[in-house]
């Protein structure tokens, strides 16, 4: 089978780095085309081996770039077509049929009750999402909870899949060699605590919060932030506003594990998850919870407003991620809990193991398989 997977972008996000583990695992011969912004995981996909086609896309509303996609599709006579992220699904879904491929999967990866990466979900974007979704065979969710809210937009039940995100549970998992060598190379003392958040710097992922509780925590407190966004040069000023600019650390975009030109300085994500004493994530609408999973598979306590990932399973799957709720008064109360329970044995719980890129590879097969099969047969 020869799939092809297009993408708005290859910038380092969650959605980005999950397709590349995807094709790393999946037994399918996959190129991929990236609408726009050829970035580190498009470098990283490039040295596993993987045919990465920019289109080189100037806007939501560049027309033109339709007909060089369905070209490309026609060209490499492609079985399948699986996109991912809003403006490449609703490209790539028509793209596809125009090309004469009809087994066409799409992942939905980040829907919230009132918002889709980022953008405010207003009625024209609901419309134009419904429109493409119909031309496509199989909507893939990437939790029962985002599944619910395709069905609340009206998605049709039986058009909806789920299929989790997936980790590499074992390259995550914890180093103390690592953390004092991480630890060291950031300047961050061995006795401090430290206090993790990891996904992009958007408003929607709600940082400040972390900035506003760091400034009711003990001095020895520090707030390492993993991830880049517009939202960096607000969280900076709302940390010299609070008198806590020196106990944040800002590490900039980093690739979830040690392969690609990104990581080459050693600091990626399982090296920095190593240096944390516990992962906060307060973003209030999360579509699964990735930096959530990928922190407990590195040992690590969670404090979370909103993960469907832990919250799809039973409580004793992750018995060290707890739910907060509020703002920052909660995560003062929560982080200083925390911290007086002490260091944990840092190993994965089940739920770590429970979304192994492997099963996730296996489940995502078969929806190749069953869509594949059903083109042929209609």
């Amino acid at each position: 089978m020869r799939a092809l997977h297009v993408i708005t972008g290859l910038g380092v996000g969650g959605a980005e780095q999950q397709l590349r583990l995807l094709v790393r695992n999946l037994p399918v011969d996959c190129d991929v085309v990236t609408l726009t912004n050829p970035g580190a995981v498009a470098e990283g996909l490039t040295e596993d081996g993987v045919r990465v086609t920019h289109l080189g896309m100037r806007g939501n509303r560049d027309l033109a770039a339709l007909p060089r996609l369905v070209r490309l599709i026609r060209d490499g006579g492609y079985d399948l077509v699986h996109t991912h992220l809003y403006r490449a699904c609703v490209y790539g879904r028509a793209a596809a049929r125009l090309a004469g491929v009809r087994a066409v999967v799409a992942t939905e990866h980040s829907l919230g009750d009132s918002q889709m990466e980022g953008r405010r979900l207003t009625s024209g974007v609901r419309a134009l999402y419904l429109a493409s979704e119909r031309l496509g065979r199989t909507t893939v969710a990437v939790s029962p909870t985002v599944a619910e809210r395709l069905r609340h937009w009206g998605v049709p039940g039986p058009r909806i899949e789920v299929v989790p995100n997936g980790i590499d549970v074992a390259g995550f998992r914890f180093d103390p060699g690592r953390r004092e060598s991480v630890r060291r190379r950031l300047g961050l003392p061995q006795e401090a605590y430290v206090v993790g958040g990891v996904g992009r710097l958007t408003a929607g992922k709600r940082f400040e919060v972390l900035v506003r509780a760091l400034a009711d925590l003990p001095d020895d407190v520090r707030l390492l932030l993993v991830g880049g966004g517009p939202q960096e040069s607000v969280l900076r000023r709302a940390a010299r506003h609070r008198g806590v600019a020196d106990r944040v650390l800002f590490t900039g975009e980093r690739p979830n594990g040690p392969a690609g030109p990104s990581a080459r300085d050693g600091l990626d994500l399982p090296s920095l998850l190593a240096a944390m004493d516990v992962l906060a994530s307060p973003c209030a609408e999360e579509a699964f919870g990735l930096a959530v999973v990928e922190a407990l598979a590195a040992g690590l306590p969670v404090l979370y407003v909103s993960c469907p990932a832990v919250e799809d399973l039973p409580r004793e799957a992750a018995p060290a991620a707890r739910r907060v709720q509020g703002g920052a008064d909660s995560f003062v109360r929560a982080l200083r809990q925390a911290r007086a329970q002490g260091p944990g044995p840092r190993s994965a719980p089940d739920a770590a193991h429970h979304y192994g890129i492997a099963r996730s590879a296996d489940r995502l097969m078969d929806i190749y398989t069953a869509a594949t099969l059903g083109v042929s047969s209609t």
